[in-house]
């Protein structure tokens, strides 16, 4: 089932994560952490990185920790995920799109890409045996991605 992430408001970080129209979770981001949750019906999801500039990545369910992701390097966009015990990587799709690729060793299993250019609306196609926590998990690693891309743009123009 693919799912459509869609900003609630103009400058907010909290997104209606939807399936054929109906809305069946909300991911509260914070803007200024890397911080965040997951609301479905009455379920939180914690969404949180183990440090303030580095650490693990984690999704966390009654204070068990359910999934984890790692940056292999400070200067790529590039995660490692771990899920049901099998390990994804999950990489821009391309250098000139904001699009990402979900992949299992070389094979490509799913994308988070805009549903169109200068859109905030995202298309999440991931496996759909993959519960939607997890789902809303990678789609938060992809606006992480996106919030220090965006920042380091400002950083570029602003210091030159």
């Amino acid at each position: 089932m693919i799912l459509e992430a869609r900003p609630v408001g103009i400058f907010t970080q909290e997104f209606s994560i939807e399936a054929e129209g109906q809305e069946i979770a909300l991911l509260d981001s914070s803007s200024w952490r890397v911080a965040g949750a997951i609301s479905i019906g009455d379920h939180i999801y914690r969404l949180y990185r183990e440090g303030l500039r580095s650490g693990a990545f984690f999704l966390e369910y009654e204070g068990q920790v359910v999934a984890r992701a790692v940056k292999p390097s400070a200067f790529s966009s590039q995660f490692d995920i771990e899920l049901y015990h099998h390990r994804y990587s999950l990489t821009r799709a391309s250098v000139f799109g904001r699009g990402f690729a979900v992949l299992q060793g070389e094979v490509v299993v799913g994308s988070i890409r805009p549903a169109r250019m200068f859109t905030r609306r995202t298309i999440i196609d991931l496996p759909p045996d993959w519960a939607i926590p997890f789902q809303v998990f990678v789609f938060w690693l992809v606006l992480v991605a996106w919030k220090r891309a965006a920042a380091t743009a400002v950083v570029g123009v602003t210091g030159t």
